[in-house]
């Protein structure tokens, strides 16, 4: 396939002249099959969470018990929200997931909020989570008993971004059969932990001491609670990404909802046996003050082979990284597609069918990201807005289900299941803001100031020349450098 710019283009159009026999359009392909789909949930979920999210939830509950019954709540929430997201997946069988449900159900401001939500905090944020975690885990075994080198985190995980960006840009399929290999490289290393976690349990006095008690130093506060909760639901976030990719799924619905359920399951159980596995060898304050659990935990109990374990976690949450980068970005793609940001981020690649301008756009952003190396303070801060769109999403289910009662519903689950989510959701968004009031207000105000950029850059039509020729100008650089294209019409020939 070739392209013509054309050289005197007031628009900045790309003219794409098909020229190899298929005459294929550009388009995003349907190349993911049901275990490339599993492959994209599994990988997501178990990315960097389970590997730095247990200090997260205990260091606020305080207790075993307490920590167990977080993560067994939140991965039976996930559950719930995910067979709410089946349905929604079915009957709007569009990429965008929560973008294109919400506006579907509200309208297109509340979709522009959370897609301007999504793209300015929690997609960029959980990026850099990630790329914070793969960098940690490299890095710490040089420097066992001291702190990181200043900042060399954040560059070793910039250019990780940066390179699986690359990866996502070059060849879709090429991701997703490198996903399907990081997937078992995930399970091998939770596998291991459990393997270990569980033989301390069995086998040694010392694994049994923290469940002799496990309701001890307890607190049981509502604040604290939802605050856990927000570091055990980052660890199943993701459970939703699949959605993302709608258009590009074989037969999206039977191959949908298959993989949720085949994935929430399997994750939820290996999440709370891992957690036993981490209390069997590590002490509840040990957890607490380890900056790196899945290390210190293979420090003690892996002997000799404990170099591997964070090798392993390494490549664990590259996997995590390179599927949250493919994903997310088609929410961009979509959020552009509907007019409500730069036409130029709706552009296709004409060679290799990848949203490249979302993909590079998304990337920024994430760099963006790194300049706090907190993760947990990003934690909070990606989970509390995600948490509100999420309950808008569910919320819009039961809107559609009152406003468009004919609608062709391939699922239909029971109307207790979405309302039980959204109220789950509405005490996780309400209770922290008595406890993380900095946090909440912080993503609060960058919703809010959304509602500017909306009307000026979709309601307002008669915007400055200079802003026009300039957004002509950026736009045909944008094409003429990533060699990209606006899409061809999405109806089957």
């Amino acid at each position: 396939m070739t392209a013509e710019i054309p050289l005197n283009s007031p628009s900045g159009d790309l003219l794409v002249t098909p020229t190899d026999d298929k005459n294929e359009k550009v388009r995003l392909k349907k190349q993911l099959g049901l275990l490339e789909g599993v492959a994209i949930i599994l990988g997501i979920i178990i990315g960097s969470g389970i590997f730095i999210s247990p200090k997260g939830v205990i260091q606020e509950v305080g207790s075993v018990g307490s920590s167990l019954i977080v993560w067994a709540l939140c991965g039976l929430l996930s559950m719930v929200g995910a067979l709410c997201y089946a349905e929604l997946g079915t009957s709007i069988p569009k990429s965008g997931g929560d973008y294109a449900y919400i506006f579907e159900a509200f309208g297109p401001i509340p979709a522009f909020l959370y897609l301007w939500d999504a793209m300015m905090i929690f997609v960029p944020t959980t990026n850099a989570i990630m790329g914070l975690t793969f960098a940690k885990y490299v890095i710490k075994p040089f420097f066992p008993d001291c702190s990181l080198p200043p900042y060399a985190d954040s560059l070793i995980a910039a250019v990780v971004i940066v390179f699986f960006t690359f990866i996502n840009c070059y060849n879709v399929k090429g991701t997703t059969n490198l996903q399907n290999g990081f997937m078992f490289t995930k399970l091998a290393s939770l596998g291991l932990i459990i393997i270990c976690g569980l033989y301390f349990l069995f086998m040694s006095a010392e694994g049994r001491d923290n469940f002799t008690d496990v309701f001890k130093e307890s607190d049981n506060s509502p604040g604290k609670i939802a605050v856990a909760f927000y570091s055990g639901i980052f660890s199943y976030s993701g459970w939703n990404y699949l959605n993302f990719m709608t258009e590009e799924l074989q037969n999206p619905y039977v191959n949908l909802p298959r993989a949720i359920y085949i994935s929430l399951p399997l994750v939820t159980g290996i999440y709370v046996v891992a957690n036993v596995a981490y209390l069997a060898v590590l002490s509840p304050s040990q957890m607490k003050a380890s900056n790196a659990i899945a290390f210190t935990f293979a420090d003690k109990a892996l002997g000799f082979i404990a170099p591997v374990m964070p090798i392993m976690v390494a490549l664990s949450a590259l996997g995590g990284l390179s599927v949250h980068i493919m994903t997310s970005s088609r929410m961009c793609f979509v959020g552009a597609r509907y007019g409500h940001f730069p036409t130029m981020l709706s552009h296709i690649n004409v060679d290799k069918y990848t949203p490249t301008p979302s993909l590079v756009f998304l990337c920024i952003l994430s760099l963006i990201m790194l300049i706090s190396s907190d993760i947990y303070q990003l934690i909070t801060y990606a989970s509390f807005v995600e948490s509100f769109f999420t309950m808008m999403t569910v919320g819009g289910l039961l809107w559609l289900r009152y406003k468009q009662p004919k609608m062709h519903r391939p699922i239909k689950v029971s109307l207790a299941i979405p309302i039980i989510f959204v109220i789950i959701c509405i005490f996780l968004v309400v209770v922290p803001i008595y406890e993380k009031p900095a946090e909440v207000g912080m993503g609060a105000l960058i919703t809010v100031i959304g509602l500017p950029f909306y009307y000026f850059g979709v309601v307002y039509k008669n915007k400055p020349k200079w802003f026009t020729d300039f957004f002509n100008r950026t736009t045909y650089l944008v094409q003429k450098v990533f060699m990209s294209a606006k899409e061809d019409h999405l109806e089957e020939d």
